[in-house]
This record gives structure tokens, sequence and C-alpha cells, in this order.
């Protein structure tokens, strides 16, 4: 276990320089000059001049990327061109926002697929599977903007059980979780339709190996069956979905953010990418980026922990 921990470890650090040489590459050749957006149409050359040595735009790209990196190592993201703070104090308010909507989300989508990617396939054919089909169908074309839209008409507007945006911060918590549960089931009810669809169909096929026929041979009932060896093996490809959405939902919802007005990171990179104040888009980005690996790393140790014959291989 421990050597294929340090495995996936070193896959982590190697991901992490490649991830940051990409978004680094990537900000720095979009057209434009930051100085002359900044300062505007009529600004003179040796202003620009000026804002772009005090921005350390004038530095080699190399040495650019090496102060950044080192940076980033040391907890210091820069400081942002547009509100003039530090950068790692931006990400660490708004985080606070986007990272419990995320994972609150993600417990919704998973208490919901679950249940039903397992109810479904424990009845293959039968009229439930066909409606929990259906609805993961509906679930999966419909984007979570519109779900948003709809739960605003209803229970904003409509029923008024809600607030239709805004964050109150998390001096109430209470009131905090009532104002992110909307945006946290407009993310959720398409990615439960997915999840739900993958759990079905992995439970499918495990439900057709060979030893879940030894399993019933052995005397256990259809349910026990079940719930000891057909679920347990189906959770892998599973595991990855999940990692997958939790990086999603983190990184992917900035138009949730907007329709909502809440004051999280999807919002700050798209405040950002506005008024062209690339050094915070490259940070958050890269904290992204950063969260989506460790969640990987740790959904890799999840599947040697679910499935034995991974730690043997290595």
């Amino acid at each position: 276990m421990i050597r294929y921990a340090l495995g996936r470890l070193v896959s982590l650090v190697i991901s992490l320089f490649v991830a940051s040489t990409v978004i680094f590459g990537v900000i720095e050749v979009i057209p434009g000059d930051p100085a002359a957006f900044m300062l505007g149409v009529n600004a003179r050359p040796d202003t620009i001049a000026a804002l772009r040595a005090e921005m350390g735009l004038d530095q080699p790209l190399v040495a650019r990327y090496a102060r950044w990196v080192a940076g980033m190592l040391q907890g210091d993201f820069g400081t942002s061109w547009t509100y003039k703070t530090p950068v790692a104090a931006l990400i660490s308010d708004r985080i606070w926002v986007s990272l419990p909507l995320a994972v609150y989300a993600l417990i919704l989508s998973t208490l919901i697929a679950f249940p039903a990617g397992i109810y479904a396939a424990s009845r293959r054919g039968s009229a439930g599977d066909v409606t929990i089909m259906g609805a993961t169908q509906l679930g999966v074309a419909i984007p979570n903007f519109w779900f948003a839209m709809i739960l605003v008409l209803i229970f904003a507007i409509k029923l008024r059980w809600f607030s239709a945006g805004g964050f109150p911060g998390w001096d109430s918590p209470l009131l905090a979780l009532k104002s992110l549960t909307l945006p946290a089931i407009a993310l959720a009810l398409p990615q439960a339709a997915i999840l739900a669809r993958v759990m079905r169909s992995s439970l499918l096929d495990m439900l057709g190996e060979d030893f879940m026929r030894t399993a019933r041979a052995k005397g256990l009932s259809r349910r026990q069956a079940l719930w000891k060896h057909a679920v347990r093996n189906a959770l892998i490809p599973v595991l990855t979905i999940i990692g997958l959405q939790f990086a999603f939902l983190l990184a992917g919802g900035i138009i949730i953010e907007q329709v909502f007005f809440l004051p999280g990171l999807g919002r700050l990179i798209f405040q950002s990418i506005s008024a062209r104040d690339l050094i915070v888009v490259e940070s958050v980005v890269m904290l992204l980026v950063f969260t989506v690996i460790l969640v990987n790393f740790a959904v890799d140790l999840a599947y040697a922990l679910v499935d034995p014959r991974l730690r043997r291989r290595v």
C-alpha cells in the first residue's frame, strides 16, 4: 500500500509541474497588454512602461514563471493588479463559499444517485427502472443554470422559502447553508443523473459475474449478495465519477455563482478575466487544478482500499 501511495504521489508532483507550465503559458499567450488595458487607450507609453515594470511584466518569461511557482510554494500568490490586495487573501475569502457549495452539492448528488442507481439495477426492466432512467436522461440533457432559474422561480419568488441570491456569511451557519441550498441543488441534479446511470451500469455488470452466482449458490439471498459483493465491486468506476464531479463542482460553478450572486471562486475568475487581472486568474486556476489532482490522488487511494488487487500490482 505504501509503494502504491508513493507511486501516485510522484505522479501528483509531475502533474502539478506540467499543469503549472501549461497554465502560465496559456495565460501569457493571451493577446493584449494588461498594463495598457488598465490605463486605457490614451495612456502615454512611458506610463505604460512604468506600470509594466511595477507589475513585473518587463522581466523574462522564465524568471516570471520561476517567481510565480516559488511564491506559490511559500503560500504567496502575488498581488491583484485590480484589487491591490494579496491574491491569497482574495482566495481565502472566496473559497469559503465555493468549497462548501461543492461539498454540499456532491453530498446531495451522492444521496440521490446511489439509491436511484442501485434500485434501478436491482429491478432492471421494471417500471421503476424505466422511470429512473427517464428522469436521469432529462437530468443529463438540461443544463444546471436552467435548473437554477426554475428553483429561484418556484422556491424564492413563488413560495419565498429561500432567498433568490446573495450570501450572508458564516456568522450564522444555518442561514449560510440555507442560502447555499438552491445553488447546491442546481449543481447536484445533473451530476446525480450522471452518477445514477454509472452506478446502474456498473452494478448490472457485477450482477452478471460468476462470483455473484457463486455467492447465491452458497446460500446468500439476492439482497445479501447485492450488498455484500456487487455494490462494493461496482464502486470503482463510480469513485472515478465522484472525483471528477467534485472537481467540476468546485471549478465549474461560475454560472451558478453568477445566477445566485455568490462571492465564490468562479465569480472571482469571471471578474478577473473581465479586468485582465491575469495574476488572479493564474493563481485561482492553479489552485483549482491542484484540487482536482489531489482529489484524483485520493480516489486512487480509495481504489486500493476497495480493490486489494491494485495494491498487489505495484
